[in-house]
């Protein structure tokens, strides 16, 4: 087992007053490389521990294991003069302040920005809203499929003919967590190099589009808004989802000359290139409704694994499609062990999709989800240095 001492976010401590997914994956991977995460939440839980499991047994949350891996679990009433207290001394403590309320909300509760800069003048805060924390659309309830839908990408997913069409996971949600955990620790090492702690308004919204943003150059320099065009690529052809003799879906897709030239030889038909409108990059796209059907034609000829080789031995881009369970026991996805098991104390073992990278040196920190506030004696004593007379005092409160 390696130090955990040697984790690069290490000795950094987060207070985590997100729940649902955008936030809590935010703080999720800060937690995996190190940071020691305080989730604070409402009392009876933050939402995602009430959606049943999905293991046939009722009160298992198995929704809220895939975004809290590796924190701890504090529950606080932030209404109560008494937790807001307690909350101001955890903040003097904090390099890093995370929210998802609705933009006004930490403010009403006197845990924004300008209450707890005043604490702690070295803290990040960092809110995460669907719209930002100002404009005309600010005060807008925002989902993941509210921000798929308002980013723009909705409008290119899904096949000619059909609706607008939501992606099947929630990407808007994980995107803005990448970009709000590269913004805090960017952030921190401008701390640790003598600057002042500061205020991060993350936009949902705006993840989306900035992750989409090499797809909009066409819009932006343009001013051409592009149609759906299903799995089709739009601009290089042959590129598609095919079906084979066996019932199996594979992704062919062809991304120059050379690759045309190969994926004549893979599919045995040498005549396509002695075809002048197929030739080139640009007559193969003003062609693509013919050149897609003729080669889904010749894919349907032959089982999966009867193409597999010759695309290998090509070299050639091509995949099956997978479904969330074949994808799970890809052996790459084994061979990187990406895939882990956990023990819980109230859910028995979990399993937990890991982090994507591989560092030399260390592994990310992965430990089991919390249970519902079974945190907070250990965190008055590791953050705040309370001796157990002051924690007898705070839970006498509750008593009084």
């Amino acid at each position: 087992m390696q130090d955990p001492e040697m984790l690069p976010l290490n000795g950094v401590r987060v207070l985590d007053f997100t729940h649902v997914i955008a936030g809590p994956f935010t703080t999720m991977m800060l937690a995996q490389m190190g940071a020691d995460v305080v989730k604070i939440e409402r009392e009876g839980g933050e939402p995602l521990r009430h959606i049943p499991g999905f293991k046939g047994r009722e009160g298992h949350s198995d929704y809220f294991n895939a975004v809290n891996v590796s924190k701890k679990s504090v529950a606080l009433n932030l209404k109560d003069p008494k937790d807001q207290s307690f909350v101001h001394e955890l903040v003097k403590q904090a390099d890093v302040v995370i929210e998802n309320f609705a933009p006004g909300t930490a403010d009403r509760l006197k845990l924004g920005w300008e209450d707890f800069k005043a604490l702690n003048p070295k803290l990040i805060y960092c809110s995460i809203s669907g719209y930002g924390q100002t404009g005309p659309q600010s005060k807008r309830p925002a989902t993941d499929p509210m921000i798929q839908g308002v980013s723009g990408l909705m409008s290119v997913t899904g096949l000619p003919d059909g609706p607008p069409t939501l992606v099947g996971s929630p990407v808007s949600d994980v995107t803005a967590g990448m970009c709000a955990a590269f913004t805090i620790v960017s952030s921190l090492r401008a701390v640790e190099k003598g600057g002042p702690g500061c205020y991060i308004d993350l936009s949902m919204q705006a993840a989306m589009m900035y992750a989409m943003g090499p797809r909009m150059a066409e819009t932006l320099q343009a001013g051409i808004v592009p149609p759906r065009i299903g799995n089709r690529n739009f601009i290089r052809v042959p590129s598609d989802v095919c079906l084979t003799k066996d019932g199996k879906y594979a992704f062919v897709h062809c991304s120059n000359n050379s690759r045309w030239q190969a994926l004549c030889r893979i599919m045995d038909k040498p005549e396509w290139l002695e075809v002048e409108k197929y030739a080139s990059m640009n007559s193969r796209f003003e062609n693509q409704e013919e050149l897609n059907g003729i080669v889904a034609e010749r894919f349907a000829e032959q089982t999966l694994e009867e193409w597999r080789p010759r695309f290998e031995a090509e070299k050639h881009p091509f995949m099956e499609i997978h479904d969330y369970g074949e994808a799970i026991d890809h052996p790459q996805t084994q061979h990187r062990e990406q895939i882990a098991t956990l023990p819980h104390d109230k859910d028995g073992p979990i399993k937990v999709v890991g982090p994507p990278w591989k560092i030399t040196g260390y592994t990310p920190k992965l430990e089991s989800p919390p249970l519902y506030d079974a945190d907070k004696e250990g965190v008055m004593r590791d953050w705040l240095d309370w001796d157990q007379n002051k924690i007898d005092g705070y839970w006498s409160k509750d008593k009084a």
